[in-house]
């Protein structure tokens, strides 16, 4: 109980942040996410403040798998992993971090993943990671695709500062793995949920202001 209490008060804090100083925080399709059961919320990443924006507008509390990197500092580790956050290893096939996840969801959690890997330049998206149907297949949750928009200049690959922007954040229609039942193989069904993740998620960052083109768009 005390944990929970302490995410929300945290959440709160980040909420009235992004408000009061940054130029307010929107969503659209909150009542998309299942308000029961496992979730994947799969988002876009552009910016190091992309978990707390969706953090601030998501309806229900999330974990994160989060770059093993961000664990070495004593302080912000205490805080992130007070906040569900978890590591994982970039680069390699984090077997370990890979079964916590698909244990956390069995067990009920919502879980933030960013299908692209890594945080984009923010005109491209990139390809999606088979990782995110692995998960989707071995948990039966069903994954909310997230587009957000108004964070492509604050904390990202290339601008290291924050600048004010008033930030939204869209929701789609869940995935399920087992809506493309009917292909006959594993190949195809993996190709088309990867392809309707795709679909969604160019749609809900055009709907919320900030379109986005294939990576491999000439």
């Amino acid at each position: 109980m005390l944990k929970v209490a302490w995410y929300w008060f945290i959440i709160t804090l980040i909420r009235w942040g992004f408000n009061l100083f940054l130029g307010g925080i929107r969503s659209k399709g909150r009542e998309n996410v299942p308000k029961k059961g496992p979730v994947i919320l799969a988002s876009i990443h552009i910016s190091h403040l992309d978990p707390p924006a969706l953090a601030a507008v998501s309806p229900r509390k999330f974990l994160q798998m989060a770059k093993k990197e961000l664990f070495e500092k004593p302080l912000f580790r205490w805080l992130i992993k007070s906040l569900g956050a978890f590591p994982v290893e970039r680069g390699a096939t984090d077997s370990s971090a890979i079964r916590h996840t698909i244990e956390l969801l069995k067990s009920g959690e919502v879980i933030l993943i960013f299908p692209e890997g890594t945080r984009g330049d923010g005109v491209h998206l990139g390809e999606i990671q088979s990782g995110i149907a692995m998960l989707a297949k071995r948990s039966g949750a069903p994954v909310v695709p997230v587009g957000t928009a108004g964070l492509h200049s604050s904390l990202t690959k290339e601008i290291k500062k924050i600048q004010r922007g008033r930030v939204n954040v869209h929701f789609g229609t869940p995935i399920n793995y087992s809506d493309f039942d009917e292909l006959s193989s594993e190949k195809a069904k993996r190709v088309a949920f990867s392809e309707e993740l795709t679909k969604q998620l160019l749609q809900l960052t055009d709907e919320a202001g900030h379109p986005l083109k294939i990576a491999d768009d000439s």
